[in-house]
């Protein structure tokens, strides 16, 4: 027992993979009972048990390892899947936004092109209204003078027909005075 604890305490402080510290640990109490002839049946018999029950700890570590890397690969293969959905999905998205924005290029472009023909017919439209007022003035101006005109007329006209109604009047009383 003595011996193994100094075999124990013997082995490097590095920490080996579990493989190799079994056999390491195998190997030196193998060849420390070589050395030691009179290690005990019982002693021997503990030397295994604690080299099996030491095997048995790494073969169960090992098998935790295993199931722990097969569950990492099964979380990496869901991301995996999930990366390649959002992937689809953006692109999805984008694809989505794609024809709008053209839709949109196309309606503010023609927006700008009317835009741009309709500031010359503005001032088509502002110099016509200018000109259709000048007109409308000059028009009621002339209208105006017309009237002035007709009235100056039937004036001129009235009293024409009351000089001349006199006058025949007088004409008539001529007439009446010879007889």
């Amino acid at each position: 027992m003595k011996e193994m604890q100094a075999i124990e305490t013997s082995q490097p402080t590095t920490v080996a993979p579990p493989a190799v510290h079994s056999r390491q640990l195998g190997a030196q109490l193998s060849g420390s009972m070589s050395f030691s002839s009179q290690m005990s049946k019982e002693d021997e018999e503990m030397s295994r048990t604690a080299l099996s029950a030491f095997r048995a700890k790494e073969e169960e570590i090992e098998k935790k390892k295993m199931e722990i890397r097969e569950r990492v690969q099964a979380q990496l293969g869901r991301v995996e899947e999930e990366t390649k959905r959002l992937a689809l999905i953006r692109e999805e998205l984008e694809g989505l936004a794609d024809p709008m924005r053209k839709e949109v290029a196309l309606v503010r472009k023609k927006i700008d092109s009317v835009n741009k023909e309709l500031k010359p017919l503005g001032h088509t439209v502002q110099k016509k209204e200018r000109e259709y007022k000048e007109a409308l003035e000059a028009f009621n101006e002339k209208n105006r003078e017309k009237v002035q005109l007709i009235t100056k007329l039937m004036e001129l006209v009235g009293e024409s027909e009351k000089v001349r109604m006199k006058k025949l009047e007088e004409l008539s009383k001529n007439i009446d005075s010879i007889h």
